[in-house]
């Protein structure tokens, strides 16, 4: 089987005809119903969307065969994917996600600094998890400043480390010292 992505996740029940909110992760909302059925996480289950409808920030969906609020409910929380080959090509620039998990994270030096783990979006933007050789994994801005370089056929992100990050409080070497009193 081809590799699978995510391109939803399927809600609470909405009303009791057997709707469920569905939370999608593509550009076009409804490009979720172009894809045909869509599976669970281990691709033994398919879902085919029957009719849906935009709300405030998700959509109003129901299922083929889903017809009751209690068969409804027993979705909630399952991710639907697609296989990779029924995605549109990326434009320069842009780039699914699971096309950079498990690549090379280099410094703009050329120094390896780990693999990308994961990319996450806790809602202020992308943020680029690096898996470092040893330590704790590092979490950066998925922004050009930081990341200015992909290449996904060389197998490798450069990463141009910041200074100071926001937040972050030098430890003093002396007592008194790095903190305002």
């Amino acid at each position: 089987m081809s590799a699978l992505i995510c391109v939803a996740r399927i809600g609470a029940a909405h009303g009791v005809r057997g709707a469920v909110k569905l939370w999608t992760f593509t550009e076009d909302p409804f490009a979720v119903k172009r894809y045909g059925p869509l599976l669970s996480k281990d691709g033994k289950r398919q879902f085919e969307l029957a009719q849906a409808r935009e709300a405030k920030d998700h959509l109003v969906a129901t299922f083929k065969g889903v017809t009751t609020r209690d068969e409804a409910e027993r979705l909630n929380g399952i991710e639907l994917y697609v296989a990779r080959e029924k995605l549109p090509a990326t434009d320069p620039g842009e780039y699914y996600h699971t096309d950079l998990i498990g690549l090379a994270a280099v410094t703009t030096a050329g120094d390896a600094l780990g693999r990308v783990f994961a990319i996450h979006n806790f809602g202020a933007g992308d943020i680029i998890e690096i898996a470092p050789l040893k330590g704790a994994t590092m979490l950066l801005p998925f922004t050009n400043a930081v990341v200015p370089e992909v290449d996904i056929a060389g197998g490798r992100v450069v990463i141009e480390l910041p200074q100071e990050i926001e937040g972050d409080v030098p430890s003093p070497s002396r007592p008194g010292e790095g903190r305002d009193s």
